[in-house]
């Protein structure tokens, strides 16, 4: 199979043309670059500007901002004239929905321009419309003819451009034609690239948005083989997750789309789009980038080679494993909570991992995202557990337990020398970085009690362990795999990245049937030269666990807890989006499963919601569109109520369940 990267094994940095925009190179090996996007009305001359300084001095090379009309475009001259008066040259970019006169404006005045080409000039009616092969040439040539004098004005005043392809808005005719699908997202691209290379206009990135980083990911490997076919040459790629959300969810899924490219060595500049101001954004980007300075050295040992791919990158389809107790094969994919550093193990603690105890009923009450086996390293629990937990302790400590409760933990090729065994369920940490594991995985093979922990002291850790279940693949081993991941990274936002990264990279290819985070919980806090925090000790376990199921949930293979999709605000928003997303999370987030976008203007509306199953439009100044699906179901509510109408229509659809009342101090409230 033809690969969308170098190698599997290997990270090597993609190479792609170079493209100028002002006096900053991107692409072909420079470094990946860092930016954002405003959000201020772009009227507002000293407010975009004063927002574009804070950005450009947190570290970003390249400000957005959007230019929804004539009038914005043309107030761009002022506010580049003023960052220019003020002595910074950071370059701009004009975000363009809609309006090919804007664009062309622009690109007179800015040093990029962006176009999304699902609505640059198509129209998005959600239309089904049948296309002969003359039909859809014809088409082809009117975009060839409404496309072109823009590409003729960039290349006149050496103005670069972003074809920005969103999975949300794809036009009717894509969409009729491929459907809504990677592939329509590349096809999307290339009909305007194709245009652009006719004209020997070559200063172009492409990237291919989703707020679903499987589609993403697949959408921009898609791209990279589908240029080096057709061109033989691949353009600079900017990487992101449209409409990723707030706080850790957010990162966590932004970290999951971008670091899975990054890791392959494609990307050429990222930006991660939160519901916060921007310049939050900018130290997770760094923290991002981080990662691949100087990535790889020459002493880092060779990871062998992949000589058979035995699944496709392009989509989504989960290793076949058999079933062990509860892992494997259609279960969702499990979570290890790891308490190997607590001192002793107390309900408490159990409580941070979705599990509370009630002493007046002598029950416990288990939520949506409890961990499904705990592992105690050498420590045994002096006290009932809930009957759905489970517990990991060493094989040495298992040997003198009461066998029906807890089970063992082998560390490699301890398990082939084991005199006794768990008939249940045996886990085994594997090294993927280990020189020969042939004995150890044929010893498993025939082991219908094995769960392999992988696991890899490789510097390149996910290319490892990568490789090591591909061998399993191809060597027909089905036995279920628990991702192991470890950081000792110092910062929440570091770990987040390193855990999300690492373990949302296999998950996305299919590769994992539960996950199993762990790192060293340093009580270091409120770092006043950065301005981070730091992790805390009592709030570690809980960190964990949330975090495994916030993977679990961005890379769909296990639905926990509502999801919310939501634009990172900018000049067009029509309310405060930071204000109304944690209004509407607090009133919804008990709704598993139900996916809620929550958008800021029309041009962030049906379409960007891409798959979500409700949304909150803005429509206008105070006013809210409310959708189910991509049908509208009410205009103009007054957004003083619109929350309240959005549960109402939660309620209508049958969404809807009553929040479970909170037991606090003896007494329930709702």
């Amino acid at each position: 199979m033809q690969l969308y990267c170098h190698s599997l094994t290997q990270y090597r940095r993609l190479k792609t043309l170079e493209v100028k925009i002002g006096d900053l190179l991107l692409g072909n090996f420079h470094p990946i670059r860092i930016q954002t996007m405003t959000t201020t009305d772009t009227m507002d001359t000293l407010a975009t500007v004063e927002q574009s300084i804070r950005c450009i001095e947190a570290g970003a090379e390249l400000v957005r901002i959007t230019a929804p009309s004539k009038k914005e475009a043309e107030n761009l001259l002022n506010i580049r004239n003023e960052l220019r008066r003020r002595g910074y040259t950071t370059p701009l970019v004009a975000d363009i929905h809609f309006t090919p006169n804007a664009a062309e404006i622009a690109a007179r005045i800015v040093e990029k321009v962006r176009v999304n080409p699902g609505n640059y000039i198509d129209k998005k009616k959600f239309e089904f419309i049948e296309y002969t092969d003359g039909q859809y040439n014809e088409e082809i040539d009117r975009i060839r003819e409404r496309f072109t004098p823009l590409v003729k004005i960039c290349k006149e005043y050496g103005t670069a451009m972003r074809i920005g392809t969103n999975h949300g808005s794809l036009s009717d005719r894509i969409m009729s034609r491929y459907g809504d699908t990677p592939m329509g997202m590349v096809e999307s691209a290339m009909e305007f690239l194709r245009v652009a290379r006719d004209e020997n206009y070559h200063n172009i990135i492409l990237s291919m948005k989703s707020s679903n980083p499987q589609v993403m990911v697949q959408a921009y490997r898609l791209l990279v083989r589908t240029m080096e076919d057709e061109f033989g040459v691949c353009y600079p790629l900017h990487l992101g997750v449209t409409e990723a959300g707030d706080g850790e969810d957010g990162r966590i899924k932004s970290a999951i789309g971008i670091g899975t490219l990054l890791e392959d060595g494609i990307g050429d500049t990222i930006r991660v789009s939160l519901t916060e101001d921007p310049e939050f954004e900018i130290p997770v980007c760094k923290d991002l980038v981080k990662r691949y300075d100087g990535h790889v050295t020459a002493e880092a040992p060779a990871i062998p080679p992949v000589d058979k791919v035995p699944y496709s990158p392009f989509e989504y389809r989960r290793r076949i494993s058999k079933t062990v107790a509860n892992i494997g094969d259609h279960h969702v994919p499990v979570v290890v909570a790891d308490l190997m550093q607590a001192e002793n193990v107390s309900r408490t603690d159990l409580q941070a991992v979705g599990y509370s105890y009630d002493a007046a009923s002598d029950k416990w009450n288990i939520s949506d995202a409890a961990a499904d086996y705990l592992y105690t390293a050498k420590k045994l629990i002096d006290f009932d557990l809930p009957g759905t937990l489970r517990v990991i302790c060493d094989h040495a400590v298992w040997l003198s337990t009461d066998r029906m409760c807890y089970l063992p933990l082998y560390q490699g090729r301890e398990y082939l020398n084991a005199a006794e065994r768990s008939s249940i369920l045996n886990f085994i940490s594997i090294n993927a970085a280990d020189d020969d594991l042939s004995d150890l995985l044929e010893a498993v093979r025939s082991d219908a009690s094995a769960v392999l922990c992988c696991w890899s002291s490789h510097p390149q850790p996910m290319l490892s362990v990568r490789r090591l279940v591909i061998e399993l693949m191809n060597k027909g081993i089905d036995c279920p795999v628990i991702l192991a991941v470890e950081s000792s990274d110092r910062t929440i936002d570091e770990q987040l990245i390193h855990f999300s990264t690492e373990a949302g990279s296999l998950l996305l290819d299919g590769m994992g049937d539960g996950v199993w985070l762990m790192n060293d919980p340093k009580k270091i806090v409120n770092d006043r030269v950065s301005g981070r925090t730091y992790l805390e000790t009592k709030n570690n376990y809980q960190f964990i666990n949330n975090t495994s199921f916030s993977i679990l949930q961005a890379t769909r293979t296990r639905i926990s807890k509502t999801e919310y999709i939501s634009c990172p605000s900018c000049g067009r928003t029509l309310f405060d989006l930071q204000e109304t997303t944690a209004r509407i999370r607090s009133v919804t987030h008990h709704l598993k499963g139900v996916k809620i976008a929550i958008m800021g203007c029309i041009v962030n509306g049906p379409g960007e919601m891409a798959d979500a199953d409700f949304g909150y439009v803005g429509s206008g100044p105070g006013k809210i569109t409310l959708y189910k699906g991509k049908e509208v179901v009410k205009r103009g509510v007054d957004s003083a109520i619109a929350v309240q109408e959005l549960i109402n229509l939660l309620k209508e659809s049958d969404a809807w369940i009553e929040p479970e009342p909170v037991v606090s101090e003896g007494r329930v409230s709702a």
